[in-house]
């Protein structure tokens, strides 16, 4: 399922999410032209869980490897990897960000990103593999609108063998079925682990915890907002 967008109709414009779309473009058309200095540009700034939990080892301070958590949202490994991440933040973002506002809505993209990133490590602590881009992010996000804006439509394109479909899906069907996806996956990416005694590719419990994480901050914001109209009344 690929989004395309939704039925919504913006009322102001979604600054942030504009900003944070340029900036990873940006970052990543700098480690094009990096070269061989990209593997270290990754190496230094992703987030690699077991150097997070034992940072002398790897002659880190503990505040270095902190400040991974956030300049590994930014990194991305290949073109696939930042236009996928890229279509969900520009279709999702913009309406997020207009119910949240824009601090808020920052403070969910770089907060859901980092304790993405912290499900992955609780699962995989040992791993030694660098985590890089915005999936723990965009997947709070997703997290976030299905709370906030659950009957929302979702123009989705469906790549068939034959030919392309088209068609709305409702948010409260489509965020579930993705997070569901994200889910198994990361229940596959276990098993495997058991089997090679590291993790490889994606990091999929980063999704699942990004999207846990998003939902909640939803479900909070969403109380004190009703907490404060009714004292309002």
């Amino acid at each position: 399922m690929i989004p395309l967008r939704t039925t919504l109709e913006r009322r102001s414009a979604p600054i942030v999410n504009r900003t944070l779309l340029a900036v990873n473009v940006v970052v990543f058309t700098a480690q094009l032209f990096m070269g061989s200095m990209t593997e270290r540009v990754i190496q230094t700034f992703g987030f690699i869980p077991a150097r997070f939990i034992d940072p002398a080892t790897y002659h880190y301070a503990p505040w270095e490897v902190a400040v991974t958590l956030v300049t590994s949202l930014f990194l991305h490994g290949g073109f696939v990897h930042l236009i996928g991440n890229l279509i969900y933040l520009h279709v999702f973002g913009g309406a997020v960000e207009e119910f949240l506002g824009h601090g808020r809505y920052l403070f969910l993209y770089i907060t859901c990103g980092a304790l993405g990133s912290l499900s992955h490590t609780f699962l995989f602590p040992q791993s030694t593999i660098p985590s890089i881009g915005a999936s723990g992010s965009i997947a709070g996000i997703l997290g976030a609108f299905l709370v906030l804006l659950p009957h929302a439509r979702i123009v989705t394109l469906f790549p068939l063998v034959v030919y392309w479909a088209m068609a709305e899906i409702p948010a409260v069907l489509f965020l579930p079925i993705w997070f569901g996806m994200q889910f198994f996956n990361g229940f596959l990416s276990l098993q495997a682990a058991r089997r090679a005694y590291e993790v490889v590719g994606i990091a999929w419990w980063a999704h699942v915890g990004g999207f846990l994480f998003g939902a909640l901050m939803a479900l909070l914001f969403r109380a004190i907002r009703r907490n404060a109209t009714m004292r309002a009344a």
